[in-house]
């Protein structure tokens, strides 16, 4: 994960180049294409995503209800509640995402609690 590229994310504003270097280890930048379903709704949670580029749909029961784009993030409430999602998520044009898994997310909670 290139550490200027995650400076850039508004999520991890304020946070020390310490702290920023810790969590980059954590995430892994993937390129998506058009059309990937990226969470489905009743399933269980088991990445963190923060959209770099691109565009992603947001439906929960079949109708859309949001639009995300760049520096918006998904997937911490399945991971934070061990629950099911509560809506899909599916690219809406080429994206690049960065992802953690859930595993590293509860590391990040312990060792990050800032974010």
């Amino acid at each position: 994960m290139d550490l200027k590229r995650l400076r850039s994310v508004p999520l991890v504003e304020g946070l020390s180049k310490k702290e920023i270097d810790r969590l980059s280890r954590m995430m892994d930048e993937v390129d998506l294409p058009e059309g990937k379903e990226l969470a489905t709704e009743g399933e269980f949670a088991y990445e963190f995503f923060i959209i770099e580029k691109g565009t992603a749909s947001v439906t929960r029961g079949g109708r859309r209800v949001r639009e995300l784009g760049p520096g918006d993030f998904f997937g911490e409430i399945g991971l934070l509640e061990s629950e099911q999602r509560t809506a899909s998520v599916v690219t809406s044009s080429p994206m690049t995402a960065i992802v953690m898994t859930g595993r590293d997310f509860r590391t990040m909670e312990e060792e990050l609690p800032r974010v």
